[in-house]
């Protein structure tokens, strides 16, 4: 399925989704997203981390955020729209029949976590650092807990969904956002707009 994934991308399918108006989207109040101190982990990245040690014990110095160009914008919104064709949407009582489990979706179904970790993987190996790909927990305008993948760029932060093929930036979208993985730790997580509460199962740290 991956290797399929990795074709389309490289054969430029999916080109015509890049939006002209992100590359004049606003940084500042509403292109940045306000973060605040350390918060608690949701209880399915401390499980995905307890099976996967290294990929959430990276300490890394935040050197700032992407710089947008046209191969940037091109190479994140590709990625969104492959991930999110390759992978069919299962919640994870039917795929495992527990809940907030959080996996790649190696077998080509997942629900929104997996999409996520699956995208910072490929936008990992294209070059992305870490510190700009960060997971991050939201909530739906119908009140459901959701998770999506924020690119951070001096453009502002851009939010890659499995429930949609376009690249938005965050304010762009009817999400209230709670929480995100930090920018110098791949195990820690920092609160976003202060006062919110998580939708979704944590642990305290």
């Amino acid at each position: 399925m991956m290797a399929a994934l990795r074709g389309v991308i490289r054969n430029g399918v999916f080109a015509g989704l890049i939006l002209a108006g992100a590359m004049t989207a606003p940084a500042g109040a509403t292109g940045m997203m306000a973060t605040g101190g350390f918060t608690s982990q949701p209880i399915g990245h401390y499980e995905f981390c307890k099976a996967n040690p290294v990929e959430c014990s990276i300490r890394m110095r935040d050197q700032g955020p992407e710089h947008m160009t046209k191969t940037l914008w091109k190479t994140v919104s590709d990625v969104n729209a492959a991930v999110n064709r390759a992978v069919k949407p299962m919640n994870d009582i039917d795929i495992y029949g527990a809940e907030e489990v959080w996996t790649y979706p190696s077998t080509g179904v997942g629900d929104c976590e997996d999409y996520v970790l699956e995208k910072r993987r490929a936008l990992k190996r294209a070059g992305l650092s870490l510190t700009n790909l960060l997971i991050t927990v939201v909530r739906k305008p119908n009140g459901e807990g959701h998770a999506v993948l924020t690119v951070r760029t001096d453009r502002g932060d851009f939010v890659l969904d499995n429930l949609n093929d376009s690249v938005k930036l965050w304010s762009a979208t009817n999400y209230r956002y709670l929480k995100r993985q930090a920018s110098n730790h791949t195990g820690r997580w920092v609160s976003l707009r202060e006062g919110n509460n998580p939708v979704v199962g944590a642990v305290s740290e």
